[in-house]
């Protein structure tokens, strides 16, 4: 194993980060509606020693969700705090760190939920996925689960599912990652976190279950997809620049937006554009706060010529659509 304290003082890149927030939330679930019923911070320094940690229960004001994976019931809920009870001592602990998570984009948008609805922002400006960084490492691992991460560095794991033992084990395996990132000078994998600047709570929807598989089944949100309105419009076309967007306009989204996702597909369908799930060579207009990453909407759009805008030239687009041709 690599000697963490050589690596400390003879080739630390100055360029890291000074400070991390590994963070693990439990939650009722995975959809854009559901809340954190738990939260954990493993405070680190800029090579990865442990400071603090901290632990809170969060009273979501609803069902608990599964039960059977985060053994977090209504009645052990019923007499914790509130989100903005915990908001500001949550928020100190992340206050001038990078955020480290293992799928960082999910803690990191829960959390940025729980902050709007708060009237509040998390102060996070960057967030670190573990996933990330072991494929940035070239790691030797049979899959992409924290269990796999913490087997190829040792780390036990002992309450998995429970936000503070599964910070812990995170923040054990991170510090090793992060060494090795050192010795050989990689690239840390930081992106922007941009939190929410509204919020807005639908109405409630059919509960349809999880899988029955001991952990979160992606394919299975607790929400239905949500369908959305055909646009009366033809498609006039690609966008062009310095022209307004055109009413009929097929739009695309990648990656994180600071304005919820659905508030802002739906003030573009109310300007009379199609919102598109995909990019195919009909959609007019990608938007993204992030050309570069390697999504398949931002690869097949460079693939097409398909234009590309970032969220802020967006919004500024909607202030004015010009009507469908005819």
């Amino acid at each position: 194993m690599l000697d963490d304290r050589t690596t400390a003082a003879a080739t630390w890149p100055a360029a890291y980060p000074q400070g991390y927030a590994v963070v693990d939330v439990e939650t009722t679930g995975l959809a854009r509606d559901d809340r954190i019923i738990s939260a954990a911070v493993y405070r680190l320094d800029a090579q990865g020693n442990v400071e603090d940690h901290w632990y809170t229960l969060v009273n979501p004001e609803r069902d608990p969700g599964p039960v059977w994976i985060h053994g977090l019931t209504t009645d052990v809920l019923s007499g914790a705090p509130l989100f903005p009870d915990i908001a500001e001592e949550f928020a100190e602990r992340l206050d001038g760190r990078v955020l480290v998570a293992h799928n960082a984009i999910f803690d990191w948008q829960m959390i940025a939920r729980e902050y709007a609805r708060a009237k509040s922002a998390a102060p996070v400006r960057q967030r670190l996925c573990t996933i990330a960084l072991s494929k940035e490492l070239d790691l030797p691992l049979p899959n992409h689960k924290l269990e796999s991460l913490a087997a190829h560095f040792g780390v036990v794991q002992q309450r998995a599912h429970h936000a503070l033992d599964d910070a812990r084990v995170l923040a054990e395996a991170f510090r090793p990652s992060l060494h090795e990132a050192a010795r050989v000078g990689a690239r840390l994998p930081l992106l922007e976190c941009r939190p929410l600047t509204e919020w807005s709570d639908g109405p409630a929807t059919p509960r349809i279950g999880y899988q029955a598989t001991g952990s979160y089944g992606r394919g299975s949100s607790w929400r239905p997809a949500r369908k959305r309105p055909a646009c009366p419009h033809p498609n006039p076309g690609r966008y062009e620049a310095d022209k307004p967007l055109k009413q009929g306009m097929r739009v695309a989204f990648s990656g994180d937006t600071s304005i919820d996702r659905e508030l802002l597909e739906d003030r573009a369908i109310e300007a009379g554009l199609h919102v598109a799930t995909s990019v195919s060579r009909l959609t007019s207009l990608l938007v993204t706060n992030d050309p570069d990453s390697a999504t398949s909407k931002t690869v097949k759009a460079k693939s097409f010529g398909t234009p590309v805008v970032d969220e802020a030239a967006f919004t500024q687009l909607l202030r004015d659509v010009a009507p469908a041709d005819g």
